[in-house]
C-alpha cells in the first residue's frame, strides 16, 4: 500500500505583495485578500488564519489546509545591560543565526540588526561570524522572519509612530548582496505599507563591496547604503576584507556613486571603519582615509573593533579611537564613534555567530591553525 504524501502549504510569511495576490488568485480568491493577509501577518504579527476575523470563516479553513505562517523558531532571547536585545533564532536545517534590536534616544528608535546568511561566505580577518564558516543563503521568509519575531516579541505595532522596530540594519551574519535574490523581496516587504512600512532611508544594506550586485540594486531599490570598509588602501584592505582582491577600493567607491546617482533624493552613504590597534588606526590612516573619500558624499561611522579568542588584533585605547575622530573632523568629516551594543551577551559588531553547518569547513581550519599556535 502506497502511503499518501500531503502536499506541502505555502508560508506566506516571505511572500511579497505581488507573490501574495497571486497566490490568492491561485485559490480562486481576489487580490485584496493579500493586503488583509499581509497586514493580519506583519502589522499584528499574527501565525493563525483563524485569529483574521476580517476573513470567512470559509476562507479560514480553506487557508489552513493550504497555507501556513511559519518564523524562525526562537531558541534563545535575552536582554543585555544597556537595553539590547539578542535572539537566537532556529532556521529550515537547524542552523542558528541571530538578530539584535538595539534601542536609542530613549527608546524612541529601535534597530534590528538582520542576518542574511548562515554564517558568511565571505572571511574578514576581524570579524568572529566569518570564523565560523558559511552554510547557505537564508530565505526570504528566514529574513524577514527576524523582523516578525522581533516585533511579537515587543509587541505589535498600534500606528505608525510606535512601531516596535523602526530601522532595520542588513548588518548581521553574513554578506546581503551574496544573496541578492532573497535579500531583496525581504528588504521590499520592510517598506511595503502592508508590510513593515519602514521609510527607505530607515533599511539599510550594509556590503563588503560585492560590485556587480551593488548596480544591481540601484536599478531596483534606493535603500540607505553602509560601506564596509575599514581601510584607505588596497593593500591594508584586501588583507582585512578579502573581497577586495576581486573588487578593489576604486571599483567600489565608483559603485557606490553610481548608486547614489540612481536615488531618488539627496543622500549620503555611510562608511563603517573597524579601529583596530595598531592596524588602521594611526594619524596616517585618517589622512588616507579623508583623501580617498573626498569625493563621496558620506559620514564615517567609526567601530572599535570588539575583540574575540584568537583574533590577533586588539581594541584601541579610548584616547586613541578619540584621537582618531578627531583628525577625521579636522580633515572635514562627520565620524561619530559606534558604542559598544550588547557585548555581555555577545551582541555586538562582529560577534555574532550562532550554530553554523559549515560546508566550506573554514571553522574547522580555524579551530586547528589556533591548536597548532598553541602547540
Amino acid at each position: 500500500m502506497t502511503a499518501t504524501i500531503a502536499p506541502q502549504r505555502t508560508n506566506l510569511l516571505g511572500l511579497s505583495r505581488e507573490e501574495m495576490e497571486a497566490f490568492f488568485l491561485s485559490i480562486g480568491e481576489k487580490k485584496f485578500r493579500a493586503a488583509q493577509v499581509m497586514k493580519w501577518i506583519h502589522h499584528e504579527g499574527c501565525d493563525d488564519f483563524a485569529a483574521m476575523t476580517n476573513l470567512s470563516k470559509a476562507l479560514r479553513a480553506r487557508l489552513a489546509d493550504v497555507a501556513e505562517i511559519r518564523g524562525p523558531g526562537v531558541v534563545y532571547e535575552g536582554s543585555s545591560s544597556d537595553g539590547t536585545r539578542k535572539w537566537v533564532l532556529e532556521v529550515e536545517d537547524g542552523s542558528y543565526v541571530e538578530t539584535v534590536l538595539i534601542p536609542a534616544d530613549n527608546g524612541k528608535r529601535r534597530t534590528l540588526c538582520v542576518s542574511s546568511q548562515v554564517g558568511c561566505s565571505l572571511d574578514c580577518s576581524f570579524c568572529s561570524t566569518g570564523k565560523q564558516g558559511f552554510q547557505r543563503n537564508l530565505t526570504a521568509a528566514e529574513i524577514i522572519g527576524q523582523v516578525w519575531v522581533a516585533q511579537r516579541s515587543v509587541g505589535p505595532r498600534k500606528d505608525t509612530a510606535n512601531r516596535p522596530v523602526t530601522n532595520v540594519v542588513m548588518m548581521g551574519m553574513g554578506e546581503p548582496l551574496m544573496n541578492y535574490d532573497n535579500v531583496v523581496p525581504a528588504m521590499k516587504l520592510m517598506l511595503d505599507d502592508n508590510g513593515y512600512g519602514l521609510s527607505k532611508r530607515r533599511v539599510t544594506l550594509s556590503t563588503s563591496g560585492v560590485v556587480p550586485m551593488l548596480d544591481r540594486l540601484g536599478d531596483e531599490l534606493d535603500v540607505s547604503l553602509a560601506i564596509s570598509l575599514h581601510a584607505a588602501t588596497d593593500e591594508l584592505r584586501s588583507e582585512l576584507v578579502p573581497l577586495n582582491r576581486k573588487y578593489n577600493i576604486r571599483a567600489l567607491l565608483d559603485a557606490c556613486q553610481r548608486y547614489l546617482a540612481k536615488c531618488a533624493d539627496t543622500r549620503m552613504i555611510t562608511i563603517e571603519y573597524t579601529l583596530i590597534k595598531d592596524v588602521n588606526d594611526q594619524q596616517e590612516h585618517a589622512e588616507q582615509l579623508a583623501a580617498l573619500l573626498e569625493e563621496l558624499p558620506c559620514k564615517i561611522n567609526l567601530i572599535p573593533f570588539n575583540p574575540f579568542p584568537h583574533s590577533g588584533y586588539e581594541k584601541p585605547s579610548r584616547n586613541q579611537t578619540m584621537r582618531f575622530q578627531q583628525w577625521l573632523y579636522e580633515l572635514g568629516y562627520t565620524a561619530p564613534i559606534r558604542s559598544t551594543r550588547g557585548d555581555d551577551i555577545d551582541a555586538a559588531c562582529g560577534q555574532l555567530v550562532g550554530r553554523v553547518k559549515d560546508r566550506t569547513r573554514r571553522h574547522e581550519r580555524y579551530i586547528r591553525s589556533i591548536q597548532i599556535d598553541a602547540d
